[in-house]
């Protein structure tokens, strides 16, 4: 089935009449706004068993760009889902502002928002087929915003073609995969003509293969709708992969935002270098002593102006050296191969990971032997955390 591109008219009530493959250019998009944005739920129990209140978010301060596709990421009761249904007015905050452009939208009701919004359960009317669950929302427009069926059918397609489900229109949900559902509930948000959409946790029911697939499809959408978006997720991956920033929260708090590879290069602290990585940082118990850094009694890089202290050192994956003269000795468990690259898994004293692992090119492990393996470390994949604040402590290394 080949979309109509007929026009159609934008929900907004301005009376101009736009294509939905028109949106990106013809559309004023939203850049939001959260000003101290904080969430508050009162505390459970009885008497003196109650407790106190439980802060979901907490004092959120952040400028979303236009256009831009945002990635909410943290460990589940991290306050992100909470932050999306404040957003999409779902909730009301106990505190602070929610501005689209310049328009302070925390008063206003989800229908006033002109968000579309994407839920991990897919929320599908199992009664209707494809082409009626993502018809209904229009159904619900009044007033200057009403369509006819005509407009309603065009429209309809035209999201349909964008998420390339032109084909299953006639099809009930339960006929469909789980990736074909979640794409006609995303059809379903955009058939509105958003300006903002909100996508909450979307991949969490689909495999692995379906994921990727899936993930990939919601970027090439919002690159050719420019539509301001913001992406909620536990999995790392998905959030580096697709995002244009990525805002990194735990228990509430915003830990650090900016670019994917910017936060992976640059962890502001302990939590952040730990959560982004796969595998995972390498974590060690260090020490700085007399301009050394140490790992047990070895000395592994000789640093310059840091304060001797107890420390954690973090090593990427990709940190490592294989080298027979390296200053850092681990114990050699087994090496795993990953096709042009190897993963050499190890264990030392001072590890805080149960193994180590180190991914080095497959070359380099030819005459890999015995039961000790040494490194040479790469310092711009060390890192150093404050043992009581977990904060990171810049450093330069010696000549």
């Amino acid at each position: 089935m080949r979309c109509h591109t007929a026009t159609i008219l934008f929900t907004d009530g301005s009376n101009r009449r736009i294509r939905l493959a028109d949106f990106r250019k013809d559309c004023k998009l939203m850049k939001i706004v959260l000003s101290h944005l904080t969430k508050k739920f009162p505390g459970r129990g009885r008497g003196n068993k109650k407790k106190g209140d439980v802060t979901a978010v907490n004092d959120f301060t952040f400028e979303i760009p236009d256009g831009t596709l945002v990635g909410l990421l943290g460990p589940s009761g991290c306050g992100k889902s909470t932050t999306l249904n404040l957003i999409c007015g779902l909730q009301k905050p106990t505190g602070g502002q929610i501005f689209f452009d310049e328009e302070d939208v925390t008063p206003l009701t989800p229908q006033k928002r002109g968000v579309g919004m994407v839920f991990q359960n897919y929320a599908l009317y199992p009664h209707l087929n494809v082409e009626q669950n993502i018809r209904f929302p229009l159904e619900n427009l009044k007033g200057t915003d009403k369509l006819s069926k005509e407009e309603m059918r065009a429209r309809v397609e035209e999201a349909a073609g964008l998420v390339q489900i032109g084909d299953l229109l006639d099809r009930k949900p339960a006929e469909l995969s789980g990736g074909q559902q979640q794409r006609v509930a995303i059809a379903r948000a955009l058939v509105k003509l958003p300006r903002v959409l909100l996508l909450d946790e979307p991949l969490s029911n689909l495999d692995a293969r379906l994921r990727l697939q899936t993930r990939e499809e919601i970027r090439r959408i919002q690159k050719k709708t420019a539509i301001t978006t913001i992406f909620v997720t536990h999995d790392q991956d998905e959030a580096m992969s697709i995002s244009d920033l990525i805002v990194v929260m735990k228990d509430g708090l915003v830990q650090q935002i900016g670019k994917p590879q910017e936060v992976y290069d640059n962890p502001a602290n302990l939590f952040v270098a730990k959560f982004l990585g796969t595998p995972p940082i390498n974590l060690f118990e260090g020490k700085v002593e007399n301009g050394s850094l140490l790992i047990g009694e070895e000395t592994v890089l000789t640093l310059k102006n840091v304060p001797d202290q107890p420390v954690y050192v973090g090593i990427r994956p990709e940190g490592f050296i294989l080298s027979e003269n390296g200053s850092f000795t681990c114990r050699l468990s087994r090496p795993e191969v990953m096709g042009r690259d190897v993963s050499i898994v190890s264990t030392h004293p001072a590890s805080q990971n149960p193994v180590i692992r180190s991914i080095v090119d497959a070359e380099s492990c030819e005459h890999l032997s015995g039961d000790t393996v040494r490194f040479a470390l790469k310092p711009q994949k060390v890192f150093l955390f404050a043992k009581d604040t977990e904060t990171r402590i810049p450093f330069e290394t010696a000549k």
